[in-house]
Order: structure tokens, then sequence, then C-alpha cells
């Protein structure tokens, strides 16, 4: 059951990559005067940004609860950092959704930020390009550079929460938007 769940998870992940990529190509072009794409984009999500943000931070906290309660993997400190920054979304993101209260996502944007950049830093030391510290040695078996899991060659638990956290990011400055002009 754990390689299967590890698997699904896995594939989310890539999937979530690809939406992150796509909003980010489609904000890119914007930024240079490419308009056509994000108003489509941004008619196609208004009024779901915060449920898809929230979707997102419903599965990553239940994938990491997976993790470290099912599958037995130790999270270590850097996961706990990440943790620390995901968890709350997903039940403010919640309240947020139901009460369709798109300005909150300008005071959860600081989360995602957070978690990002623990994630990019947790994904250097498990790829041996920063030294860990000792700190992480002691958090968890072999510390914060164990790849408990890794799917297609290169989806680990921080790529996971990397993903979750730009995919989150994206949603929440969708959020932020104004609505979009009816076409």
């Amino acid at each position: 059951m754990t390689e299967s769940v590890t698997t699904a998870l896995a594939a989310l992940g890539v999937a979530g990559q690809v939406a992150a990529a796509v909003l980010l190509l489609v904000g890119a072009a914007a930024l240079v005067g490419v308009r056509g794409p994000a108003r489509r984009v941004r008619q196609l999500l208004w009024g779901y940004e915060l449920w898809l943000a929230f979707a997102v931070a419903a599965v990553a906290t239940g994938g990491s609860l997976f993790f470290s309660e099912v599958a037995h993997f130790v999270p270590c400190e850097l996961c706990w950092y990440q943790r620390i920054a995901m968890y709350p979304l997903s039940i403010t993101l919640l309240l947020a959704a139901i009460a369709n209260d798109h300005h909150v996502a300008r005071y959860l944007l600081p989360f995602p930020i957070v978690g990002a950049s623990v994630a990019i830093y947790h994904l250097l030391v498990e790829n041996h390009v920063i030294e860990q510290t000792q700190a992480c040695l002691l958090s968890a078996p072999g510390g914060c550079a164990t790849k408990w899991i890794e799917e297609f060659g290169y989806i680990t638990i921080p790529t996971l929460s990397l993903s979750a956290f730009v995919l989150l990011l994206a949603f929440l400055v969708l959020a932020m938007l104004e609505r979009p002009a009816a076409a």
C-alpha cells in the first residue's frame, strides 16, 4: 500500500509541477505584455482559486501525515519547518474558500514563500550541495539528506513540498487579482 500511495502522491506532484509551470509561463507572458492567456486563465479559475489552493494544501498535509504516520518515515528538522508553513493553510484556506474571502490571500502569502524557501534549502541539503547541520543529523535517521522516496527519478519529499508551495503561491496571487471582465 505504501508504494502505491507514494506513487500516487508523486504523480500528483508532477501534475502540480506542470500546472505551476503553466501558470508561471502565463504570468511571465503577461509581464512582457502578452495578456491574452492570462485573461483566459483568470476567467477560467475565477472563484475557484481558494478552493484549488485548499485542495493543494489538504493533499500536501495528508501526504505528509501519511509519510510519517503510515509509512513511518521520520520527519527531519527541515520537514517540520515545511509542515509548520503548510498545515495552517489547510484550515485557513478552507475557511477562506467557504467565506469566498479573496482578501485573505495577501495575508497567507508568507506561508508558501517561507515554505518554498525551506523546501529549496532542503533540496540543496538532500542533494549534498549544502552540508547538513548537526541539528539535521540528530533530527532523523540519516538527517535531512535522507531520501525516503525517489519516484520518477527525481520526486522526493522536499520536491513534493516545493511543488505544493509554488502552486499555492500561484493560486493565492490569482485570488488577489481583481475579478476578470466578462468576455
